[in-house]
């Protein structure tokens, strides 16, 4: 049954009150801690540059997604140029 205007309005208060650790454990699934060499990280900053995006995360979340809808062959190619 479709929430009333009132229960959606109630229901937005209620993550509104949320604290920043609460709101994190509900949405992350989890958290990973990423060490880059000087050359991956310059790649990186590049990267974030010419896409005009500020957020580190937002690149890699960008690129897990855009490796998602390559088909595997595809994935093996362009990951095996990298070694």
């Amino acid at each position: 049954m479709a929430k009333t205007a009132a229960q959606r309005q109630q229901d937005k208060r209620d993550r509104d009150k949320q604290s920043e650790t609460e709101r994190l454990a509900r949405l992350l699934s989890r958290r990973i801690s990423l060490d880059l060499y000087h050359n991956d990280d310059a790649r990186l900053k590049s990267l974030m540059s010419r896409l005009d995006i500020t957020e580190e995360q937002d690149v890699v979340s960008r690129l897990i997604w855009a490796a998602d809808r390559m088909s595997d062959e595809s994935l093996q190619e362009h990951i095996c140029t990298l070694r």
